[in-house]
């Protein structure tokens, strides 16, 4: 799977989680879904994404 499709279910995943935890936890998890949201955002202009950074390294050390 490209880094590209693992960043979305990444962030997916991450909103998912976030609103469930809203839901049944705090409200307060929606600041998660904010800063996933806002994270995108910025990396769509900047082309800088930090979890794409992780999952480069952990492909990596998988292949070794």
């Amino acid at each position: 799977m490209k880094i590209e499709h693992q960043i979305r279910v990444l962030a997916g995943t991450m909103i998912l989680i976030s609103l469930a935890l809203a839901r049944w936890v705090s409200p307060w998890w929606l600041l998660l879904t904010a800063f996933v949201g806002l994270n995108l955002i910025q990396s769509a202009f900047t082309g800088f994404c930090p979890p794409e950074i992780l999952l480069r390294k952990w492909q990596n050390k998988a292949r070794d």
